[in-house]
């Protein structure tokens, strides 16, 4: 399961930088994720827990924006018509090959935490 060793990178680089800003506690983290980045996003939740659990943070939430991917040709645009996780090879309208734009996001988008000394902020 990668999902654990994301997590583990992720929560570590939201560390580093709530330390480099001030002391405090992750209140929540959240995540870009593509659906070509071949993350699961509740084993990501689910090793999220287990990352921070019994630690400083342990309770705060990590939130994942699913971000799809598309197929397009080059004459029609984007083709809607495949399932999730299905791929087109040909252009059911023209016959055209196929290209698949985004979907492979894995970012940081920004976390919220509380300062030692007080009131919940936020961090790009």
């Amino acid at each position: 399961m990668h999902e654990l060793s994301i997590a583990t990178e992720v929560y570590e680089t939201c560390r580093v930088r709530l330390r480099a800003h001030e002391p405090g506690r992750l209140d929540t983290v959240r995540l870009a994720v593509g659906e070509r980045s071949a993350v699961e996003p509740d084993l990501l939740r689910y090793a999220w827990q287990a990352v921070t659990s019994g630690g400083p943070d342990d309770g705060s939430q990590l939130e994942i924006e699913w971000r799809p991917a598309h197929q397009v040709c080059a004459g029609c645009g984007e083709i809607p018509e495949r399932a999730t996780g299905t791929w087109l090879r040909l252009c059911p309208r023209c016959g055209h090959a196929l290209h698949i734009e985004g979907g492979d996001e894995l970012d940081i988008l920004h976390f919220t935490f509380t300062p030692l000394a007080g009131r919940e902020t936020s961090l790009p």
